[in-house]
């Protein structure tokens, strides 16, 4: 599947259809290869997504924006006027959007329940402190790329039953 995502227009409305809000994106993301992963951050994720994925983790922006690190006024202004994210902001949002992704792989690898709502659990996870993270909650180091990556593990590990 190609990396791009496009907008296309709705017949009704004549507004654009973002591929981004529809369920099941972040576990699209989530598969996506390394390079189509680089492509999707380079080209910009569309700012409208920070909206879905707040939405989607039963979360408010303002949390959304303080775990990710971003600057609310930047994003805000993004969304209002259709833009793409910067870069690095789309690096961000993109490795929210990968950790739901990875949680709903989890439960459909090991049979879990049809109905399990990774977005909202992987929320209500990124509060909890943890012992491997000192005490810490996962959300502290969501603002960074090893932060991002080291919480990535710590859910692969709950999966294999390793101490997390």
């Amino acid at each position: 599947m190609a990396a791009k995502l496009s907008h296309r227009k709705t017949a009704a409305a004549g507004k654009p259809e973002s591929t981004w809000a529809q369920a099941g994106q972040a576990k699209h993301l989530y598969d996506l290869c390394l390079t189509d992963r680089v492509n999707v951050v380079k080209e910009g994720v569309p700012a409208e997504y920070v909206e879905a994925l707040a939405t989607s983790m039963a979360i408010s922006k303002e949390k959304f924006y303080r775990t990710i690190g971003v600057a609310r006024p930047t994003v805000d202004r993004k969304i209002r006027e259709g833009m793409q994210l910067s870069q690095d902001e789309s690096e961000r949002v993109l490795g929210i959007a990968r950790l739901i992704g990875q949680a709903q792989s989890m439960v459909e690898l090991s049979g879990g329940p049809q109905n399990f709502d990774a977005a909202k659990w992987l929320a209500s996870w990124l509060d909890a402190p943890l012992n491997a993270l000192g005490g810490k909650r996962p959300a502290d180091f969501m603002d960074t790329a090893d932060g991002r990556l080291l919480v990535s593990n710590l859910l692969a590990q709950q999966q294999s039953g390793a101490y997390a």
